[in-house]
């Protein structure tokens, strides 16, 4: 029976299709020059900026809206680090209490990736180690960038960077954070079932968890694969 022409083509496999090639959303059609900013306002100014703006943007059929009224916070950009052992398969989370999560109906006491804020003069690279370090006393080895977002770009022009940092597990745990920031922080090393089944349960709520756990579900085979070539590499030279 012959196949049809889609089939013959591109295959069952969505792994055999054609790769995407929408001009339209691959190179945006509409960019910052198609808003006008009317007025910048600082309404409160503390660790971090609440900004007034008042601003008109051009509509997707053409012409240009009404003047619109947004309430920005304006944040320093982040790094988050997954931290992963892959001779052990273990992963490294973090436990600590989030004012942002006050309200939780089950605890404002948040399971999360190791991360922190972007300092002047600091690379991303750097805050992710120095970070590693400061929350889990943890040295990272190699380190894979995973994706830059935007939490919450309706109301935050905070980015994210995201990390995979490669560890060795052994030896961590306890009690870590600094005291000038008044960070009380618990880690918790587990192997990556238990977190991914923390992740089907709901308890890792959180972006940077989320995003990082169904990246390393994808690659952990290889990065233990890796890992397990370079043990043996390292063991027939020592011979």
């Amino acid at each position: 029976m012959a196949s049809s022409p889609k089939n013959a083509e591109f295959g069952n496999s969505p792994s055999q299709e054609a790769p995407f090639r929408s001009s339209s959303l691959s190179v945006p059609q509409l960019k910052r020059g198609d808003v006008e900013l009317l007025k910048r306002e600082a309404l409160h100014q503390g660790f971090f900026r609440l900004e007034g703006l008042e601003l008109r943007h051009r509509l997707f059929e053409g012409g240009w809206s009404e003047p619109i009224s947004r309430e920005v916070h304006s944040r320093f950009d982040a790094v988050g680090v997954l931290l992963y052992d892959p001779a052990r398969d273990l992963v490294v989370l973090i436990e600590q209490f989030r004012a942002g999560a006050i309200d939780d109906a089950v605890s404002p006491w948040k399971l999360e990736l190791v991360a922190g804020l972007v300092e002047d003069g600091e690379s991303l690279e750097d805050v992710a180690r120095r970070e590693a370090w400061e929350e889990a006393g943890c040295k990272v080895a190699a380190l894979t960038k995973l994706h830059t977002y935007y939490p919450s770009p309706g109301a935050c022009n905070e980015e994210v960077t995201l990390f995979c940092g490669l560890v060795d597990c052994q030896g961590l745990g306890g009690i870590h954070g600094l005291d000038e920031e008044h960070e009380d922080i618990r880690v918790h090393v587990m192997p990556f079932a238990n977190a991914w089944e923390l992740l089907t349960q709901g308890r890792l709520d959180n972006a940077m968890c989320l995003i990082g756990l169904h990246w390393l579900n994808s690659q952990r085979a290889s990065l233990r694969a890796a890992s397990q070539q370079a043990l043996t590499q390292s063991e027939t030279d020592e011979e």
